[in-house]
């Protein structure tokens, strides 16, 4: 469906992202990009610890997630580990998020309508179920709504054995992206949003992958 012709890309490893989406109003878990660890950090344990390397596009399939750090002396074990596995990469320390109902939000061209917005289920389901929607860019309220809707997911809106979710803050974040997007500012040519975790109030980007267009 893409059409990414041969124009040289840039990845953005996932703090870059992370602060680009913060910066345009939308929720990020607070972190710490290093190269060594600090002697102490400011951020409320447990933590997450991941490899930050733009060559490294899925960090979970190389073991380059550690999350559910409980302490100061977990996280310098886990660091020591981690550097000996990727001693080249820097290191992203993060907030643990509390546990919700996992979405994913994707962009991506289009040959044919440009632009377009993806929502579905996110974590593991996105590729189990295939439970998405998509939409040709720029997006707004009404369309953010059906969106939701239009997903199996969206039924946690309402209420679901026992589980309900900000759907307002979710619809929300989709039209910030797509105003993001709209705005040409940066030259974005895909994202890859997975998961975002939708709460029973607000919504947080827990992991990000932003694609540039331009020479890398």
């Amino acid at each position: 469906m893409t059409d990414s012709g041969t124009e040289p890309q840039k990845v953005m490893v996932e703090k870059q992202a992370k602060d680009l989406l913060s910066n345009h109003g939308i929720s990020v878990p607070r972190s710490v990009l290093s190269k060594d660890l600090p002697a102490s950090i400011r951020l409320k344990f447990p933590v997450v610890l991941k490899v930050s390397d733009e060559r490294i596009l899925h960090k979970t399939d190389v073991g380059g997630v550690i999350l559910n750090i409980g302490t100061q002396e977990a996280l310098e074990r886990e660091f020591i580990s981690m550097k000996s596995r990727f001693p080249d990469s820097e290191y992203l320390i993060e907030e643990m998020l509390p546990s919700g109902i996992e979405y994913i939000i994707g962009v991506t061209r289009d040959r044919d309508f440009g632009q377009v917005i993806m929502l579905g289920s996110g974590g593991i389901f996105t590729e189990l179920y295939g439970d998405v929607t998509f939409r040709k860019i720029p997006i707004f309220k009404e369309d953010a709504e059906e969106m939701i809707t239009g997903i199996a997911s969206g039924r946690f809106c309402q209420g679901f054995r026992g589980k309900k979710v900000d759907c307002n803050a979710l619809a929300d974040l989709l039209i910030k992206i797509s105003a993001l997007l709209e705005s040409g500012s940066y030259p974005i040519e895909s994202m890859d949003l997975n998961p975002v975790i939708a709460l029973e109030k607000g919504v947080v980007v827990a992991d990000a992958k932003i694609i540039l267009r331009g020479k890398s």
